[in-house]
């Protein structure tokens, strides 16, 4: 079994890291480029940076700041927010990301995600999905959050699996910002249907939800933002943790 990743998460808005809860009421907490270099130096094994109202505002990422908080890292970099075809993928990749997410515009032009795939490789396409309880399912959000698709997050997953996606970043609005545990249901139905690596996002709280998501589901990443930006720990003393609970990381 592959080691498992720790991955810290700048969520980015008017150039600045932001936090909210269930996707709303964000705050303010920090500078990428400074941000980013900090959770390298305390052993984070990749960073993803995500421009979360680029889609929204119908505008490209922000990529002088993708390029300022690349040009000191060396764990790899994933950038997503307002990505919409394989130029705009491109031109992440130049300016310093190591792989690209996308979101709404994979779900508007399911195509994209193998074009990028052909472009650049699958191990650079990651697909994010945005996951809601609706009923007896879980449903595709678009746009920040804001956009309800009416598509099966299970059936997307595997869907992008097929048309060429290396990753899933699998995100929980439920829980998200919540900071009670990831989504360990929603978790367990993606990584039950695909091969490929699934990255658990939203709702971290402590070093033990970490676990409880490596531990209960076939998650291969973590990605958490509040109990780092906040100090309530270090991704060195995530990894700690794990090793001693007998769970094998980077």
């Amino acid at each position: 079994m592959l080691a498992k990743r720790i991955i810290p998460c700048l969520d980015v808005k008017e150039g600045k890291v932001v936090k909210g809860i269930n996707f709303k009421g964000l705050k303010e907490v920090g500078d990428p480029p400074t941000m980013a270099a900090e959770y390298e130096a305390q052993g984070a094994d990749e960073i993803t940076f995500l421009d979360i109202t680029a889609s929204l505002e119908t505008r490209q990422t922000m990529l002088d700041i993708v390029t300022r908080t690349a040009s000191n890292l060396f764990v790899p970099l994933t950038v997503g927010g307002g990505i919409r075809s394989v130029t705009d993928m491109r031109d992440a990749l130049n300016a310093g990301a190591d792989k690209v997410s996308v979101n709404s515009a994979a779900v508007k032009d399911p195509s994209i995600i193998g074009e990028c795939a052909e472009s650049f490789g699958r191990q650079c396409v990651v697909v994010a999905i945005d996951a809601k309880r609706v009923g007896d399912h879980w449903e595709v959000f678009t746009h920040g959050g804001t956009r309800g698709t009416g598509i099966d997050a299970i059936e997307w997953a595997q869907r992008a699996q097929d048309l060429g996606a290396g990753e899933i970043l699998l995100t929980s609005m439920d829980t998200d910002g919540v900071k009670n545990g990831y989504d360990i249901p929603l978790t367990s139905a993606v990584t039950d249907e695909v091969s490929i690596p699934v990255i658990a996002s939203g709702g971290c709280g402590s070093m033990e939800h970490i676990y409880d998501v490596f531990s209960q589901t076939g998650a291969s990443a973590a990605l958490a933002a509040s109990i780092f930006h906040y100090g309530e720990c270090t991704v060195a003393e995530v990894k700690q943790y794990l090793r001693d609970k007998g769970v094998e990381v980077r």
